[in-house]
């Protein structure tokens, strides 16, 4: 059998969900789609509409957040919430973020990009940490560790895992409430 060979039309629309002949008719509208969803750096980061995603990301070199550092955190995380993505929850730990959440979509109908919502809560997050700390550089691990929950995974056992994280690393006693949740 013969090996296909594809034509630039059809390369160009990889990844955008449209046909060859939508890319050829739309040729800025694939390479608007292509550009907002093939992100990729070291770790692959694949994003399905409607679905919550579970995102965890750390400090540089896992630096310790005070309590303080980490009410700004949480305050990036819930200022997220109706701007860009529907919070389910999240958690600070001292060292990383637990996050749950579904993507919205912007005024011309499309959503939110991960790395959009990523680079918007995170950069909120050290400017805002940064800035209280008087000092510059980064803050958080420029990659983060994404699950887009799969249609048999329960978003609510999700959500209980991320509000049980604190008692399973020993920060509060069972029934106490952890500050930053």
């Amino acid at each position: 059998m013969a090996r296909r060979t594809y034509s630039d039309k059809e390369m160009r629309c990889v990844g955008t969900g449209l046909c060859p002949v939508q890319a050829a008719a739309e040729p800025r509208l694939a390479f608007a789609m292509l550009h907002k969803y093939s992100y990729r750096r070291t770790l692959p980061h694949l994003q399905k509409d409607y679905r919550p995603i579970f995102v965890t990301f750390a400090t540089v070199r896992r630096w310790r957040l005070s309590e303080a550092m980490r009410g700004l955190a949480l305050d990036s995380c819930l200022q997220e919430h109706g701007r860009k993505i529907q919070l389910h929850a999240a958690v600070v730990m001292p060292d990383h973020v637990h996050i749950i959440f579904t993507p919205l979509r912007d005024k011309e109908g499309w959503l939110y990009s991960l790395p959009d919502i990523m680079r918007s809560l995170k950069g909120r997050a050290a400017h805002n940490i940064n800035h209280a700390l008087h000092r510059s550089g980064p803050v958080w691990q420029e990659e983060f560790l994404d699950h887009g929950l799969r249609c048999n995974e329960s978003l609510a056992e999700k959500v209980e895992y991320v509000c049980q994280n604190p008692l399973r690393a020993g920060l509060v006693q069972d029934g106490e409430p952890y500050p930053w949740l």
